[in-house]
């Protein structure tokens, strides 16, 4: 099933002690946000979502680990709270965060999950420099013309969130479905028709 547009209208807040005990390898976060480049992506695609990462469980250190591309950054990972309520809970993620499940990218076995979380890690620590932030800002601007994307403004290493998600689930062999129109973007996650929610993260109240 897809994810529909007043999806946090209706789901369900859910404490993120309780979440973070059952999240898994591969589960997204669809977040809503109000920034600059936020708006513009939400603008550009006539959707709510304006941010899309990846989780990854690491058993060993009892830890969820969010990977995400950030304009101003670049590719990097933070603890799932970090993620959801900032460093010590003082800077909560600016928006609503929603938490959801690609059935496909569930059902893959090992190895595909492995292949996953080796190419998300391998993009880490590579910050963007400022034509590669002009860059992105640009292919969100061409998006909102539905027109096929100009080579010149493909992605070459340089992502934004969608897209260095879309990368890390082809590595595992799931593809995102897409018109090829632009840049595939937050709302192709939540459109996709093996896209499921499951919950929407009280950030409000679990932020201390």
């Amino acid at each position: 099933m897809t994810i529909p547009n007043n999806i946090l209208d209706h789901t369900p807040l859910l404490q993120f002690e309780a979440a973070r005990s059952v999240v898994q390898t591969g589960d997204l976060f669809l977040c809503s946000g109000q920034h600059g480049m936020s708006r513009l992506i939400r603008f550009a695609t006539h959707s709510p979502w304006s941010h899309v990462a990846i989780a990854v469980r690491v058993e060993s250190i009892d830890r969820v680990l969010v990977f995400e591309s950030v304009e101003k950054i670049g590719v990097r990972a933070l603890p799932l709270h970090t993620f959801l309520f900032g460093v010590g809970g003082k800077k909560p993620y600016p928006g609503k965060v929603l938490w959801a499940r690609q059935a496909e990218l569930n059902a893959a076995g090992a190895p595909a999950i492995q292949a996953m979380t080796d190419f998300a890690l391998d993009q880490l620590g590579d910050p963007f420099a400022l034509a590669d932030i002009i860059k992105i800002a640009a292919r969100i601007l061409w998006g909102a013309t539905e027109q096929p994307t100009p080579a010149g403004l493909e992605a070459q290493d340089e992502y934004i969130c969608s897209e260095y998600a879309a990368l890390c689930f082809e590595k595992a062999g799931v593809t995102i479905p897409w018109d090829g129109r632009g840049f595939i973007a937050p709302c192709d996650f939540a459109l996709d028709p093996a896209a499921s929610a499951i919950g929407q993260v009280d950030i409000a109240r679990d932020r201390a």
